[in-house]
């Protein structure tokens, strides 16, 4: 999977609310940087939000894959969803 932080396109889908059969993936802006959290943990950081949700998706196809129900959702500055990837659902590799 991804190492932790020392910190701690597609046409986007509507990724229903969080459950806790849900296995979800935020990628979101910290300064100049990019962030991934799981599980209460943060990955990164990355150079821009393209290679974040490229690891993002990986991790969550990989998780899809055994059978869990994942998604990852792109925040901006101020939380607002952008971009929703959900396995199952949207296309794989990605384009963005």
């Amino acid at each position: 999977m991804m190492p932790p932080s020392h910190d701690h396109v597609s046409a986007p889908s509507t990724a229903p609310p969080s459950t806790p059969d849900r296995v979800e993936y935020i990628v979101r802006p910290s300064d100049d940087e990019w962030l991934i959290e799981h599980d209460g943990d943060r990955y990164g950081p990355y150079k821009n939000s393209r290679e974040a949700m490229f690891f993002a998706i990986d991790a969550a196809r990989k998780l899809g894959a055994l059978g869990k129900n994942t998604y990852v959702k792109m925040t901006d500055h101020a939380g607002h969803a952008l971009t929703t990837w959900n396995y199952g659902v949207d296309r794989y590799p990605a384009v963005f």
